[in-house]
């Protein structure tokens, strides 16, 4: 599922200024649509780059003189039809709906809509929006004095049929919509004017949509020097917190929890954006939950970030630096459900790289037998990085 955040910036919100205001704040925080009146798609695009849905406008100016744009400029990426109509109140709902106050009527209005705008005043009107979700790209449920559990209805009734978006106001609200039934709702939409609950339900949509990885612990059975290696560091373009690292090795169904290099050391100073990650042959882990070779690493490319508790997050890959340095040869034991398996990796033979362990981070340098290691592990076969269903021996 791909999690979508919408601001909402029609006229409702107040005149252009403070529409433009909260367009601003969502861009920056990089939101994945704004809603707003069809009459101000122009001056949208000149703004940022943010997908935009219109609601169909009866005037044929705004207040303020439109800038000159093209048809493209002037096209929305999707249009929603629900206001100033059956979907906010302004026509009264009938009592028996009957299927006449779906999508298809309501595009007697427009008929390039994708997407239906409905608040959710009684339950004609989550029959209403159910009925128009079966023919709807998008549909948009606002709540009036909001509770859970309309939200829940649509979530299990049409989840599969639409890209359900709730109305929210607060970061918190986003949170929750998107944790709803498990699943949650597809996307949110932010009718806030501080940018604190948009970046909040930029935050929450991130959070919704990331990994959670069961780390376990492997016994150290050797570590060896094994000479000289190309070594990699990946260099991001994040700060990485203190519990943070990547998990890369040389097999990929056993990856080695490496932390980046917060800490502080008598030999040079922190690297909050770095993780010292081993020589060029090994794997590091992608935030799709693939893997991809540290020699095939460069700027731009996305790398996934863990913490000590499996929590995952992506960055972006600033800077590669493949240097030849000493190395060491780390091998470890990991119970599985068929018995023991090894895994084995290749790190720089320095105090500055460490791992996480089951007694806290511990130097490469000063791993013994018997230390138990974090690591992911995962009793699949990697073909080009993706996982397959077939028989590959690595030692």
């Amino acid at each position: 599922m791909t999690r979508t955040v919408w601001v909402k910036a029609d006229d409702e919100v107040g005149d252009w200024e403070q529409r433009k205001r909260r367009i601003t704040a969502g861009i920056e925080a990089g939101v994945d649509w704004v809603l707003v009146d069809e009459a101000d798609v122009p001056r949208v695009r000149e703004l940022g780059d943010v997908n935009v849905a219109a609601f169909r406008s009866d005037a044929d100016v705004v207040d303020e003189a439109e800038p000159d744009a093209d048809a493209d400029a002037a096209s929305a990426d999707a249009y929603i039809v629900g206001k100033d109509g059956e979907g906010d109140g302004t026509i009264s709902m009938p009592d028996d709906l009957s299927g006449s106050a779906d999508l298809s009527t309501l595009r007697r209005r427009d008929d390039r809509a994708q997407g239906v705008y409905a608040r959710i005043l009684d339950e004609r009107y989550e029959a209403f929006a159910e009925d128009a979700a079966a023919d709807a790209e998008y549909t948009i449920v606002v709540g009036e004095d909001w509770t859970i559990i309309p939200l829940e209805n649509l979530i299990a009734r049409v989840g599969e049929e639409t890209h359900l978006v709730a109305g929210v106001t607060s970061a918190a609200e986003a949170q929750t919509a998107f944790e709803t039934l498990e699943s949650g709702s597809d996307g949110v939409l932010v009718d806030a004017d501080s940018p604190d609950a948009i970046r909040g339900a930029v935050e929450a949509r991130d959070a919704a949509a990331r990994e959670q990885l069961d780390l376990s612990y492997a016994t150290i059975t050797e570590v060896e020097q094994a000479g000289m290696a190309d070594r990699v560091c990946i260099d991001t373009g994040s700060l990485l917190d203190h519990d943070e690292g990547m998990l890369v090795g040389s097999m990929s169904r056993g990856l080695f929890f490496v932390h980046a290099e917060t800490a502080e050391s008598p030999y040079v100073a922190s690297r909050p954006f770095r993780v010292n990650a081993g020589a060029v042959h090994a794997y590091v882990r992608t935030p799709d939950g693939g893997t991809k070779y540290l020699a095939g690493l460069k700027s731009g490319d996305e790398v996934q970030v863990v913490d000590t508790d499996g929590h995952t997050r992506e960055a972006i890959v600033g800077r590669v630096k493949i240097e030849k340095r000493p190395m060491f040869r780390v091998e470890a034991e990991v119970e599985t459900d068929d018995g023991v398996d090894r895994v084995e990796t290749l790190l720089q033979n320095a105090e500055t790289i460490k791992v996480a362990t089951s007694e806290g981070r511990i130097a490469v340098t000063d791993l013994e037998p018997g230390d138990e290691v974090a690591l992911y592990y995962e009793d699949v076969a990697r073909h080009f990085g993706e996982s397959v269903e077939e028989s590959i021996i690595e030692k």
